[in-house]
């Protein structure tokens, strides 16, 4: 009889949670794994389902269906400090936490042997899969691990030499588009603070700043390019550099948020009125006082992106699938408007 001692009440399935919400277990397991593409309104009635039936997926089955039992993934970024990894990890958390996953985060430095390091502690662990923002171009370590079966899911860059589902930044396209402000504010002495030429993100902006500079008749002038800054000092020493020279840019555009912040000290203690548009919207950026377009983009929803494909690749239905690529949109942001040259 039920609730005689020793017996206790079968739990839920996912079939009957699909028979509760109307839609079929497929549905269920898609809003399960937080698809986008589900409808709302039939998202809502799903989880609606799975709250009054109380159901809980049984993570020790699909551990030992995928054939590992840890219940954690790893996620590798270059540097925590930079809010853009900090949201980053929360989105990927958020969805695999949802799933009853744990995430163990890796920090490298920008240091690849350090990557290296760390991606084979976290397969010696068994994690179920990895998250990675890659350091360098040289991922053969990623390969090494995709080869051994372990899925990875490659953020803000893209694969380089091997298979894999990767969430990216439309970084070409954000920094084409900011340029182009600038040039229509009337600049033409536009100087550009940039990532190392090897990490793809400041490739990809550097080429869109080019690109956006050759459409206005206009060629990139080399000594208005300093390449390699990571952080914000190195950022205030490239621009400084810039406005001792005779002839200095009368605008600057900053690959990423670190050099924004650094060439904005340096502008405040310069005493320019030199604009700035740049790449990674950061707070605070509204109080900074001077003219400033930025390429934004939802970093959290680039983690959640992550967080998606690697819950999915853990999936038996799409373990031998066709690698994914996911691109996430920018929108421009502006905090006062770029004065003329």
């Amino acid at each position: 009889m039920p609730g005689t001692r020793g017996e206790k009440d079968p739990q839920p399935t996912l079939r009957d949670v699909a028979q509760r919400a109307h839609v079929s277990a497929m549905t269920v397991s898609r809003v399960l794994r937080d698809d986008p593409k589900v409808l709302p309104e039939t998202a809502a009635r799903v989880r609606a389902a799975v709250a009054e039936l109380g159901y809980h997926r049984n993570e020790m089955a699909r551990s030992l269906r995928l054939g590992s039992s840890t219940g954690l993934v790893g996620l590798v970024v270059t540097n925590l400090a930079n809010p853009f990894y900090s949201r980053l990890a929360l989105g990927v958390d958020a969805v695999v936490a949802g799933h009853g996953l744990k995430t163990v985060i890796g920090n490298t430095g920008h240091d690849l042997d350090s990557e290296r390091g760390l991606v084979a502690d976290l397969i010696a662990r068994r994690v179920d899969g990895i998250v990675v923002v890659p350091a360098d171009d040289d991922q053969r370590h990623l390969a090494a691990a995709a080869d051994k079966g372990v899925p990875i899911v490659v953020a803000s860059r893209p694969p380089n030499g091997f298979s894999a589902d990767c969430v990216l930044v439309d970084d070409y396209g954000g920094s084409r588009t900011a340029t182009r402000q600038l040039l229509d504010a009337g600049h033409r002495r536009i100087g550009f603070l940039g990532s190392p030429p090897a990490v793809y993100t400041g490739a990809e902006r550097l080429r869109g700043f080019t690109d956006a500079l050759v459409e206005a008749g206009l060629e990139r002038e080399p000594g208005y390019v300093r390449l390699g800054q990571q952080q914000t000092a190195e950022a205030s020493r490239a621009t400084s550099e810039l406005l001792a020279l005779p002839e200095p840019p009368t605008a600057l555009f900053c690959s990423n948020n670190r050099n924004t912040i650094g060439a904005f000290r340096a502008i405040r203690a310069a005493g320019t009125a030199t604009a700035l548009a740049g790449f990674d919207d950061f707070e605070l950026a509204d109080a900074l006082g001077l003219p400033l377009i930025i390429a934004a983009y939802d970093s959290d929803e680039l983690g959640r992106e992550a967080g998606r494909l690697l819950v999915d690749r853990l999936g038996e239905a799409r373990a031998r699938g066709t690698a994914r690529r996911v691109v996430v949109p920018t929108t421009l942001v502006r905090y006062g408007t770029p004065g003329e040259p």
